[in-house]
């Protein structure tokens, strides 16, 4: 390419050269109807993997995080995609890493597990568009520090998801969300913006972070995903897929946002 825009300027010296992704990303991040079909299909996929996770169908106690990504790997391929993008499987501290790839640490009762997986799923005209989620459970009864952190993580959640409007500035997403972590004293254990875009990539524009005054506009669909993470102790996100339109936010994820606790 290098060679080519060096021919093409010697041949046209008053040619100007710029960056495609200047002109597409705008257009990018506008889903049309078909796409938000097809990223509500890919999320509905994942909700139905992890809907059993939440119901206690997916045996845990006794299992590496690594042997659990793997089935959630067969399993995202078999609900449809294409493609795997990620299984996170986070239990215990290791859940205080927001990108922790699973491992040999075997799940134990009396520890939480952070599930999130995404991949790609083609659509009726072969284009892939991707799934995102992430959702906590805990195997036996939490404790009380933790029951009281994922309380606040669930409104922070709420309060992003609500302030997605049309016309919202992307960084007052980030704020909602941010506030309430906040407030209840965690605001330091939050390290990571609230959201990014989704399509064809899992991660694109619009992003939900401070700084970003881009209005959210119909048809922009992107992650809400606040986390705490304690250090050393435990951690917690909570994520769905949100489109913004004219009736406001319209998350794509619909399975239980609440702390399930399963036997194992």
């Amino acid at each position: 390419w290098a060679g080519f825009a060096v021919d093409l300027l010697a041949a046209c010296p008053d040619l100007q050269l710029g960056r495609a992704s200047e002109v597409t990303a705008p257009i990018r991040m506008v889903k049309d109807a078909a796409e938000i079909d097809a990223l509500r299909n890919a999320a509905a996929a994942v909700d139905r993997i992890l809907a059993d996770v939440q119901a206690g169908k997916m045996p845990l106690v006794g299992r590496t995080e690594a042997d659990v990504a793997a089935q959630i790997a067969r399993q995202i391929i078999d609900e449809g995609h294409q493609r795997v993008n990620f299984t996170i499987v986070a239990t215990g501290p290791n859940a205080a890493s927001p990108h922790h790839e699973a491992g040999e640490r075997v799940i134990r009762v009396g520890e939480s597990v952070l599930f999130d997986i995404g991949g790609t799923m083609a659509g009726p005209d072969g284009v892939g568009y991707c799934s995102d989620i992430t959702r906590c459970v805990h195997v036996g009864p939490p404790a009380s520090g933790f029951a009281e952190l994922y309380e606040v993580l669930h409104a922070s959640h709420a309060a992003g998801v609500a302030a997605a409007t049309v016309g919202t500035p992307c960084a007052e997403v980030d704020a909602a969300a941010r506030k309430v972590i906040d407030d209840a004293g965690y605001g330091e254990f939050f390290v990571h913006r609230t959201g990014h875009g989704i399509g064809v990539e899992a991660h694109e524009h619009p992003n939900m972070v401070a700084g970003n005054d881009l209005p959210l506009a119909p048809g922009h669909a992107f992650s809400v995903e606040p986390g705490i993470y304690v250090p050393g102790v435990w951690g917690a996100r909570l994520e769905d897929i949100v489109v913004a339109t004219e009736d406001g936010p319209d998350p794509l994820n619909r399975i239980d946002h609440g702390l399930a606790v399963v036997d194992g």
